[in-house]
């Protein structure tokens, strides 16, 4: 599975408009909404909620992957974006964050979500990656990158 393949324009915001985590999390369910990837926009912000609770989804260097699993969502989906500035996040590292990817997925998915997130992870602890993600001016280009590096 290529995060690419997840992520499309439609579902990447660049800026993200939050200026704090709970903005943040309620943007990027409604970037998953409006593309029309979820139609419960208030349960899925319920269950990334409750994720959070367990622990910070922010992992460091910057970077978020809010996640959840729950029911009446089809199939994995992915938003992503990137802010302009840093947001406090309550971090792992104690980092403010500007790139943020959350993937919500059915409980019947959960091998499909853990390789989505290891994925991400392993891709996300490359300084340059990290770069030219924060980088990027557009959503196609937040695309392009990401495309650009798994295929290499």
């Amino acid at each position: 599975m290529l995060l690419s393949e997840l992520l499309t324009p439609d579902r990447v915001r660049v800026p993200l408009r939050g200026a704090s985590k709970e903005d943040l999390l309620r943007e990027l369910v409604g970037v998953l909404h409006q593309a029309g990837a979820v139609a419960d926009e208030d349960g899925v912000l319920q269950g990334v909620r409750k994720r959070e609770e367990v622990l910070s989804t922010g992992v460091g260097s910057g970077v978020a992957i809010p996640h959840c699993r729950c029911d009446g969502v089809p199939a994995l989906v992915m938003a992503a974006g990137v802010t302009r500035q840093p947001v406090d996040y309550d971090a792992l590292d104690g980092a403010p964050v500007r790139l943020f990817f959350l993937l919500v997925g059915p409980e019947a998915a959960g091998g499909q979500h853990v390789k989505a997130l290891s994925r991400i992870s392993r891709m996300v602890r490359r300084d340059d990656f990290r770069a030219r993600l924060a980088a990027a001016a557009t959503p196609d280009e937040f695309v392009a990158v990401l495309a650009e590096a798994e295929a290499s």
